[in-house]
């Protein structure tokens, strides 16, 4: 299957709400702030765990590279009339699944030593 349609399944699947058919290896790895998740099953375990902050989501894509075995993804995920979130994520491919997702995003409040002064 080609990079760019696994990817857009991903995105189709998680709109539908159905993420027991996303596209993932058994071996599946996500990376994102909260940490790294191992495998399918832990994966959709903790899917299913958080249903409230998973599912529900329409996705505005920004930008999208696609490769052979790989893609990056910019976009923003909306839930409802309140929730928005600006994600970049990398995809990585292996034998016509996702193997590896790599997602940045904001997940908090800047600490207070780390913002920045304006310009005079």
């Amino acid at each position: 299957m080609e990079t760019k349609t696994l990817v857009q399944q991903w995105f189709a699947v998680w709109k539908t709400g159905g993420y027991l058919q996303l596209p993932v290896s058994n071996t599946f790895t996500h990376t994102s702030p909260f940490g790294t998740i191992n495998g399918k099953k832990a994966y959709l375990d903790l899917v299913e765990a958080n249903k409230d902050k998973f599912l529900g989501y329409d996705f505005e894509i920004h930008d999208a590279l696609y490769e052979e075995h790989k893609a990056c993804v910019r976009y923003t995920a909306i839930q409802g009339d309140d929730f928005r979130l600006d994600v970049s994520e990398w995809y990585y491919i292996k034998d016509n699944l996702i193997q590896e997702i790599v997602a940045y995003y904001h997940i908090g409040e800047i600490q207070e030593d780390r913002k920045l002064t304006e310009a005079k």
